[in-house]
């Protein structure tokens, strides 16, 4: 629900992001490895924030 966070698309996929790395790298840094999680968090987050803007615009049920 938090990758929706916007109106336009930029404003979602960028909130996703920016949320999605923050998340991974807290969960990596567990693993000695916050880089690779903020990178995979970062991804897994704009692809989000990608699939709640086509949602939000009908695109999906």
């Amino acid at each position: 629900m938090v990758t929706g966070c916007g109106n336009t698309t930029g404003a979602r996929v960028s909130s996703g992001t920016a949320i999605g790395a923050a998340s991974g790298a807290i969960i990596g840094s567990f693993g000695a490895d916050a880089g690779a999680g903020a990178l995979i968090g970062a991804s897994v987050g704009a692809l989000g924030g990608r699939l709640a803007d086509e949602h939000a615009k009908g695109h999906f049920d």
